[in-house]
């Protein structure tokens, strides 16, 4: 066969030096299987061909082969490789068994039932590998999953029930006024009572800020209005301040971020919207590690002790907490699960368990009312018409429920919550070969939104229309239009480029001391806004490594020196090539993230511009090298300590790659600030050490003496940039792994952008229009 022919021919010409005795690179060719159902072979293969077709084998001082011999064996292996994964796809599919993810339940469960509880914060992590979390083959099912699922089902279930009640009493909304706020005595970590305002100054102490009287009663979404101004601020800037929740109490010391905002002298009014669970309040304080730090105990701060240090602060003058739900209203919840039906009087309605049932509906038919609802919410929560006996389990035990308590809220509640715990609600139901109408509403939809379709992508489904490819252009553009369509940069880019690591690691405050928690909200920011004004004006991949624009507020433009912003809103500000900025690569969170808070490492970033910007695979280390040891004493450069790694031919192949793309960010240092020298510590003090040195040479033979040099060279291959964005888009929207049978589609997909000048809205409605997207 062809894998036997292709063997030979590797035999042949590369077993002088990939031969069992001392194979170079690891490589033994002997040892290649021809079994294509064995991934280590597979992948082994497709490295071969990859190697061969970039001219990285065989190396200069082999013989030579011939173009023609060359070309025959890639692309006869190639046929092979490619008939043989799509005979496996055509029986079985390109995608396996692919379940909702955490993110995608929870908004699947809040579009069915109307709630808004953020249930994936109660579900197990998914797996930190630094995949998309939509892979198939990454989404395990445990006993201990099983159970977690019935857990969340049943308190998604309980709240929608309890929000269609009539007895809903959670509107709740109070008005503090400063002094409400305050401590009431000397010392504490509550804000000081200052001249009719509730005073914070800006101090180190765990917890100073916290205001017991926002404790929350019921956990639940909080709406709060602040007015606010700032005390003895510096001349050139305002106080910008943190908002975080927790207990505040030593017991419990972690606090969730809720937002940040700039206070001037002249009072202004703030509004943020956040979850708070119950016994949760509010810290509000000065945060902005380059104000003059005030003096303050660790323990109570007694009055007076923060003003006499003539130090910022912030003046609360009065707050608002409002109880919000950012669901469907009650009414609305109603209808969605007991259209039809009517409710007893409350003075009819039996002393039952709140957490078992709901209502006490009245049913004319119950037997009938169950099977119609049962039928109804089925054919939502499958996401698509389903057979009748694939329900009629459910039917059958929620009438039994209805026989055995005479409790049709309760019975209802039973039908429903065995609906959810069907595979056809958790899995995405697809068959090999072309998708059906409904199974691309459910892949669109999940792609673009993580949630379940919405009424339009049904009726176009139902319809059978929506495979038509001027159909689906006209959902795409609606549905990243869609409010819901913002949703689609943060989440796609939190799991590309790695944003959901940005609380990971903290940058030593010694080496980083303008960095701050305001400052890291704001970096996450910049690079969403950055990539949903790229999506909204189909700009030119070449944009993502090659802006003249950033988005910053006061706070980042001073951490970055671009200080004639003067906003607290993010903003698009223009680069000049002194700002030394543009693109993701010169983005803080970007640079945070391939950081360990301490050092910086080339091979860590070239690895990372190569996996997530290049699209270049590169295998992980061999187990017997060890890691790299930064000196912290600053007296040896990075690439004096690379080079022993480069002296190993095995490490050489992947490091040529990695290490020039690396050195090219090391202007940036490990939180995103412009560095021209390493850092030196001695005894805990900070000097310049050895000179940054951001020069290097690409694999392609084109040198850079700095990272503006470098980002023209990007910028200078679009293509390529866009074949792996391409690559992660089809990666995520069909949580499978790129195939070396779904290459040419990828091409396609890059051939249709080129026409648009790689747009990244291009590529995206590209992508939805592949074959490899539409099928299974």
């Amino acid at each position: 066969g062809s894998g036997d022919a292709s063997h030979q021919w590797l035999t042949r010409n590369c077993s002088d030096c990939h031969s069992a005795d001392d194979p170079s690179g690891g490589f033994d060719v002997s040892k290649l299987g021809v079994d294509l159902d064995d991934p280590k072979s597979a992948y082994q293969w497709v490295r071969v061909l990859d190697r061969l077709r970039l001219g990285e084998m065989p190396p200069p001082d082999s013989g030579p082969l011939h173009h023609e011999e060359r070309d025959g064996f890639l692309k006869q292996t190639s046929q092979w490789l490619i008939e043989t994964e799509r005979k496996e796809v055509d029986s079985l599919g390109r995608v396996r068994g692919r379940r909702l993810s955490n993110l995608q339940l929870e908004r699947t469960l809040h579009d069915l039932l109307g709630i808004d509880l953020p249930l994936a914060s109660e579900m197990a992590d998914e797996p930190a590998n630094g995949e998309f979390t939509t892979f198939a083959n990454n989404q395990t099912m445990s006993h201990f999953q099983l159970k977690q699922h019935l857990r969340i089902v049943d308190a998604a279930l309980d709240e929608a029930f309890r929000r269609a009640s009539r007895q809903d009493d959670d509107a709740w909304k109070e008005e503090f006024t400063a002094k409400e706020v305050a401590r009431k005595s000397n010392g504490g970590r509550e804000p000081e009572y200052i001249d009719g305002k509730a005073v914070v100054w800006t101090g180190r102490t765990v917890f100073y800020g916290r205001m017991t009287a926002t404790t929350a009663q019921t956990s639940g979404w909080y709406r709060l209005t602040l007015q606010a101004s700032a005390l003895k601020k510096p001349d050139d800037r305002g106080v910008w301040c943190s908002i975080r929740s927790g207990e505040c109490t030593g017991a419990a010391p972690l606090l969730s971020w809720v937002g940040a905002f700039e206070t001037t002298q002249t009072p202004k009014e703030f509004t943020f919207e956040f979850w708070l669970p119950q016994g949760h309040m509010l810290e509000i304080r000065p945060n902005d590690s380059t104000l003059k730090i005030g003096k303050l105990p660790g323990a109570g701060i007694p009055n007076g002790v923060g003003g006499r240090q003539n130090i910022p602060g912030l003046a609360i003058h009065a707050l608002t907490m409002e109880r919000i739900h950012k669901g469907m209203e009650g009414n609305q919840i109603r209808e969605q699960l007991f259209k039809g039906l009517t409710f007893a009087d409350a003075a009819e309605t039996s002393e039952l368990d709140s957490a078992q049932t709901a209502p006490a509906l009245v049913a004319d038919s119950p037997q009938a009312d169950l099977e119609r609802l049962l039928i109804g919410f089925a054919q939502r929560a499958y996401r698509r018409p389903t057979e009748r006996d694939a329900i009629d389990k459910y039917i059958a035990f929620a009438i039994q429920k209805w026989d055995d308590t005479g409790d049709f809220a309760y019975a209802l509640k039973a039908g429903y919550r065995g609906i959810l715990c069907s595979p056809r609600f958790l899995y995405l139901k697809e068959q090999p070969g072309l998708l059906d109408d409904h199974a691309i509403a459910s892949r669109l939809s999940y792609f673009l939104w993580n949630r379940m379709p919405d009424a339009t992508l049904f009726e176009l489904a139902d319809q059978g229309v929506l495979k038509q490819p001027s159909v689906l252009d006209e959902q795409v553009e609606r549905m990243l239009c869609h409010p819901y369509g913002k949703d689609f940069v943060v989440d796609f880019a939190a799991q590309w480029l790695e944003l959901n690591q940005i609380k990971f690691t903290e940058p030593d405050r010694v080496l980083h001391p303008a960095f701050d928690l305001i400052v890291q909200d704001s970096m996450v920011h910049e690079t969403q806004l950055f990539l949903q004004h790229l999506l909204d004006q189909n700009a030119s991949v070449q944009a993502l490594v090659d802006a003249k624009f950033t988005f910053v507020n006061s706070r980042l433009a001073r951490y970055y020196g671009l200080n004639s912003v003067a906003s607290s809103e993010m903003q698009k500000v223009a680069l000049q090539a002194q700002d030394r900025r543009g693109g993701l690569l010169s983005h803080g969170a970007i640079m945070k993230v391939t950081a360990n808070g301490t050092h910086t490492s080339p091979v860590l970033r070239g690895l990372w511009v190569c996996r997530n910007i290049l699209g270049t695979y590169i295998p992980p280390p061999p187990e017997n090298v060890p890691a790299i040891e930064p000196d912290v004493r600053g007296a040896t450069t990075v690439r004096e300590l690379l080079e022993k790694h480069r002296s190993d031919s095995e490490c050489a192949a992947c490091h040529r790659h990695m290490d020039p793309l690396g050195f090219a960010l090391e202007n940036f240092d490990a939180a995103g600030q412009w560095r021209s020298h390493y850092p030196k510590l001695d005894e805990g003090r900070v000097s310049p050490g050895i000179d940054v040195d951001p020069s290097g040479t690409l694999t392609d033979g084109r040198s850079f003496a700095d990272f503006q040099d470098f980002r023209r060279l990007m910028a200078e291959n679009p293509e390529v940039i866009a074949k792996n964005l391409a690559e992660k888009l089809l990666a995520y929207g069909t949580g499978e792994r790129i195939h070396f049978s779904d290459r040419e589609a990828i091409h396609e997909i890059v051939r249709v952008a080129r026409m648009n000048n790689y747009g990244l809205r291009s590529l995206v409605r590209a992508v939805v229009q592949s074959q490899v997207f539409q099928s299974k």
